[in-house]
C-alpha cells in the first residue's frame, strides 16, 4: 500500500493519505469501513467499566496477556 503520512509543523503525524484506487479496494474488502459509528450495547460498556473499576481496586489480580493466552491454550 502506498500511504503518505501527513505531519504538522512539529513533525507529529496527523493524518494519512491513501490513494483512491487503494481506498476503493479497501472498501470492497471491508464493506463497513465507511461506517462512522459502531453501536456498542450499553451492557458491554457497563461490563468494561465494572472490570476497569475492579482492576483499579485490585491491580494485582490482573493477568498479563501471555499468561492469559497460556491458560486458554491449556483448556483447548
Amino acid at each position: 500500500m502506498n500511504l503518505q503520512y501527513i505531519s504538522d509543523s512539529k513533525g507529529q503525524t496527523t493524518g494519512v493519505f491513501i490513494p483512491i484506487n487503494e481506498w476503493n479496494d479497501l472498501k470492497n474488502k471491508y464493506k463497513d469501513i465507511e461506517q462512522e459509528e459502531i453501536n456498542v450495547p450499553e451492557w458491554h460498556k457497563d461490563l468494561v467499566l465494572k472490570r476497569l473499576e475492579d482492576y483499579k481496586q485490585n491491580p494485582g489480580s490482573a493477568m498479563d496477556f501471555d499468561s492469559a493466552i497460556d491458560d486458554i491454550e491449556k483448556e483447548l
